[in-house]
């Protein structure tokens, strides 16, 4: 199996497309202070990213269906 990586810009298309949210800029923030998805580096400067990764992270993010913006949950 071959592994597909991922650049900044095209991970945050790839968020964008699938999951409706996450930019660019919102990944290098994430990446520098913490709670972003799981990056690697090649070299020093190129971060990229796997899709398994970013699918993992986004789920992460969204919360439980809810039907009025009243109910809290438990």
């Amino acid at each position: 199996m071959t592994m597909q990586f991922l650049r900044r810009k095209e991970a945050a298309e790839y968020l964008r497309k699938y999951y409706g949210f996450c930019t660019q800029r919102s990944l290098a923030k994430l990446a520098t202070v913490g709670g972003g998805p799981e990056y690697r580096k090649i070299g020093k400067r190129i971060v990229v990213y796997e899709p398994l990764k970013l699918d993992e992270w986004a789920r992460s993010r969204i919360g439980k269906p809810q039907q009025s913006t009243s109910h809290t949950g438990s």
